[in-house]
């Protein structure tokens, strides 16, 4: 009867281990796939780390709790790294229009651009919470 248990107790163990080994694989495959330079030289990493710091000083203290407030939804586990990449697209397009400073339109525009599809329906939300107007973005969300 105690052998039975035991069988079924390593059996289960094994699965778990391997499965838990295998999502962590997962993601560390990911993140360094992100971090092998492409054909200009720089990493995906590289550049969202670069246009956040070209654009840090544009942030003002109610847009960044704008962006924290959107990426709220987002486990906790991976909030820092979902708010990180949205502000490395928000840099980037603040730097491809030569903005002055960042803007709310920015900042849903780059959201939209940097999260996937199944995202949009949290930023839907929070914006109709907030009581802003979708329409100039519906064309990124289609």
């Amino acid at each position: 009867m105690l052998a039975g248990w035991f069988q079924w107790f390593i059996v289960s163990w094994t699965v778990i281990l391997i499965s838990l080994i295998a999502i962590g694989g997962f993601f560390m495959f990911r993140k360094f796939l992100k971090r092998l330079p492409k054909e200009d030289g720089k990493s995906i990493l590289d550049w969202q780390e670069y246009h956040i710091e070209k654009t840090k000083h544009m942030w003002s203290p109610d847009q960044i709790k704008l962006l924290d407030e959107l990426v709220s939804p987002v486990p906790e586990l991976f909030r820092d790294i979902a708010k990180y990449k949205i502000a490395g697209t928000v840099g980037e397009l603040a730097l491809q229009e030569n903005a002055k400073h960042m803007s709310q339109d920015l900042i849903i525009r780059g959201y939209i651009i940097a999260t996937p599809k199944r995202d949009h329906k949290w930023l839907i939300k929070k914006l109709n919470e907030k009581r802003i107007d979708m329409t100039p973005y519906h064309h990124l969300l289609q």
